[in-house]
């Protein structure tokens, strides 16, 4: 991914993003043939062929496997989550020393899946200013996050899974949401009066400053925003097809679209959460695969979809086809 060096931090991002490796039109269109060649009625597959087209195309296998899938959470806090109703204090470290002692629902199915999972502490006891009335990150700090979340794959995958943990994440990815497509709080947090307040806050403090896409996840985003969004990016670099998880991971996923529609091709979302959630899904065209109601951001829904991905994989690589009959 290495890319000249610019003035300023974001300015290698975006250097990034005019550089993006293509899609493997050869592999897709081998496993097109294959899918084509399958003893079952055309077109019976749904999106079993759509799954195993994609993979194909992101991995470059005409008969892609997954054998070694991750799932990465990247946890932060928030200055706004002491105020919010109910806040309990170190309530996301809490999260991540569940996810370490292996009681978290995701962790069970990451075990299922035989898929490895790690959770990224982005700098837990410092957490991001209130955004409704600061800046959540400088931009050196925002770009920098987004370069450890670019290192994050470092170890290896063939498929990535991501998802977020922090209390107060689902409000900035709202507020996020709401810097980039506009509408009005309602139409991106989750139902509660505070959220919806919070954002609103948020939106009027930056007001005029929000237009630029990396400009907005600075400053009503977060370090798990950012950090997501380097993931997705260099997961694309590496050919590494992604699984997309809830709300907050797509929020940051909208950053990357907004700035190139392209940069998203490696991805599928895992699944729908809720009516904000499947708006922005629709906003940033990406159908998901599962309808779950799950209001989990840490990566569960994702590894749900895993599963989903390698009976796909099972089925269009084991089915016999019409000359094998």
């Amino acid at each position: 991914m290495s890319r000249a060096a610019t003035g300023m931090p974001f300015d290698d991002i975006r250097n990034l993003l005019g550089g993006l490796p293509q899609a493997d039109e050869a592999a897709r269109a081998t496993a097109a043939e294959h899918t084509a060649a399958l003893a079952v009625p055309a077109g019976s597959l749904g999106r079993i062929a759509e799954i195993a087209e994609w993979m194909a195309t992101w991995s470059g296998l005409a008969k892609p496997i997954v054998t070694r899938p991750l799932i990465a959470i990247f946890a932060g806090t928030h200055g706004l989550a002491a105020s919010m109703p109910g806040a309990e204090p170190n309530a996301t470290h809490r999260l991540v020393e569940l996810y370490a002692a292996g009681g978290a629902a995701v962790n069970q199915l990451a075990l299922r899946e035989d898929a490895g999972l790690k959770v990224f502490d982005l700098a837990l006891d410092m957490p991001v200013p209130d955004i409704r009335g600061e800046e959540a990150l400088s931009e050196a700090a925002c770009a920098a996050t987004m370069a450890f979340g670019m290192e994050a794959i470092a170890g290896g995958t063939d498929l990535l899974c991501l998802g977020a943990a922090g209390e107060g994440g689902r409000i900035a990815a709202a507020a996020l949401a709401t810097a980039l497509f506009g509408g009005e709080p309602q139409d991106w947090t989750d139902g509660s009066d505070f959220a919806a307040g919070a954002v609103g806050e948020a939106i009027a403090t930056h007001d005029g400053r929000l237009a630029d896409p990396l400009e907005a996840l600075r400053r009503v985003g977060s370090r798990e925003l950012a950090a997501i969004a380097g993931a997705i990016l260099a997961a694309r670099y590496q050919r590494i097809p992604v699984l997309l998880d809830g709300f907050v991971t797509c929020a940051a996923a909208a950053v990357l679209w907004k700035l190139e529609p392209s940069a998203l091709d490696h991805c599928l979302a895992a699944h729908a959460s809720d009516a904000a959630h499947a708006r922005l899904l629709g906003v940033i065209g990406r159908k998901p695969l599962l309808e779950t109601a799950l209001s989990l951001e840490d990566g569960t829904g994702a590894a749900l979809a895993l599963g989903t991905v390698k009976s796909a994989l099972a089925v269009h690589s084991g089915t016999v086809t019409r000359d094998q009959l």
